[in-house]
C-alpha cells in the first residue's frame, strides 16, 4: 500500500539556530552519531515502508546531492580495479534497500509553500 506514496522532505532552510553547524552544511547533514539528521528521518519512514523520497533543496544544497551520490562508497566497503581490468565491486553493503530518492532544487531563497 505505500508504495505509491512518496515522502517530501523539506531540507532547504538555512538553519540560523544551529549556525555553527551550518555555516560549512545544510541542516538536514548535521550529523548524530555517525549519521545525518535526514538519514535519521528516512530511515524512520522507510522503518514503515516508505522508501520513495523526494528532497526538496535549497541551502548548500549540493551538501545533500553529493551525499546521496556517493551514498554506496561511503557506506561500504568497495575494491577498485584499475587498468584494462577498470571496475568497482562493493562489499557490505548498507542495509538503505529499496530506497528511491529524487532530489529537487527549489532554489535557496524559496520560502515555504511557493511554487
Amino acid at each position: 500500500m505505500t508504495d505509491n506514496i512518496k515522502v517530501v522532505i523539506l531540507c532547504g532552510g538555512f538553519g540560523t539556530r544551529l549556525r555553527e553547524e551550518t555555516e560549512y552544511r545544510p541542516k538536514p547533514m548535521v550529523y548524530i552519531g555517525n549519521k545525518p539528521i535526514l538519514w535519521h528521518i528516512m530511515k524512520i519512514f522507510s522503518y514503515y515502508g516508505f522508501n520513495d523520497f523526494i528532497l526538496c533543496l535549497g541551502y548548500k544544497g549540493d551538501v545533500i546531492k553529493e551525499y546521496f551520490y556517493n551514498y554506496e562508497m561511503l557506506n561500504s566497503d568497495f575494491t577498485v580495479g584499475f587498468g584494462q581490468s577498470k571496475h568497482t565491486e562493493i562489499h557490505n553493503t548498507h542495509d538503505e534497500k529499496g530506497w528511491r530518492i529524487t532530489l529537487a532544487n527549489t532554489g535557496e531563497n524559496t520560502l515555504k509553500g511557493e511554487d
